[in-house]
């Protein structure tokens, strides 16, 4: 019997979605949108052209501020774009991997962390450049507290063996969608961006120190886990000497026994 398309559909997200974990928001709408796409992506475009679309992204967003500082603030809006093509490169690229068979495990983890944070880096830059006085302080506190966010995933993939880029209910999607509002909002409501990103600065502090701890809980029980494998180990170790040791003195004294 020929599978439909619904079935066709859930085969291709168990596949590409089986390296990493999801708990964000919008999770069910992103991966029916990823799977849909994945299937009608033309041969002729690679994994890496993708990433390569997604930095695009974050460049355009760049230049949105740029223009904004320049000419006028309704080219603030261009980052609705920026942020559109970032998600596509961006989401697209590794699951387009594994979908055709062609993932590159480590390479392309490398590879897309360190495009993420050189685009975080630009959309920071750009934030610096159109605001200013604590504006600046803003998009710099931004880059620091999301370059946070990486290290944290980083660190929990280590700890648990186990790769999610969410934070609880937000994930990059919402980030990008949160940020896009925000830049939006000052577009109407000139010099709103500082007290909005002041508060979302403020959140995303909030959420850094909560995963900060629920890690620190993680870590500490797998320090207890594996101090009982080594202290099991040991024990198992010292009961095979005495064996040995035992079984060593019966033979020397089976041995003075006959002489």
């Amino acid at each position: 019997m020929k599978p439909n398309a619904s079935q066709v559909a859930q085969e291709i997200l168990k596949i590409i979605s089986k390296d990493r974990l999801r708990t964000n928001i919008l999770k069910n709408h992103e991966q029916k949108a990823l799977v849909f796409l994945v299937q009608r992506i033309p041969p002729w475009i690679k994994p890496d052209h993708l990433t390569l679309t997604g930095f695009i992204g974050s460049l355009t967003v760049l230049l949105s501020f740029i223009l904004a500082t320049y000419l006028s603030r309704y080219y603030l809006l261009l980052n609705i774009l920026g942020f559109t093509i970032n998600w596509f490169g961006d989401s697209l690229d590794g699951r387009l991997a594994i979908h055709r068979n062609k993932s590159r495990k480590w390479y392309g983890f490398s590879l897309d962390l360190s495009v993420d944070w050189i685009g975080t880096i630009l959309i920071g830059l750009g934030f610096v450049i159109y605001t200013e006085g604590v504006g600046e302080l803003l998009g710099y506190g931004f880059v620091v507290l999301y370059g946070w966010a990486m290290i944290t995933t980083l660190l929990r993939y280590k700890i648990t063996g186990d790769y999610t880029i969410d934070s609880g209910l937000l994930g990059p999607t919402e980030v990008r969608i949160i940020v896009s509002a925000i830049l939006c909002i000052e577009v109407f409501v000139k010099d709103s961006l500082v007290a909005v990103s002041g508060l979302a600065c403020i959140i995303l502090l909030i959420v850094n120190i909560s995963d900060l701890l629920k890690m620190l809980k993680v870590a500490a029980g797998r320090d207890e886990k594996e101090k009982d494998q080594i202290t099991e180990a040991e024990a198992k170790t010292v009961s095979h000497l005495k064996l040995i040791i035992c079984r060593s003195i019966q033979a020397e004294q089976t041995e003075h026994q006959c002489h």
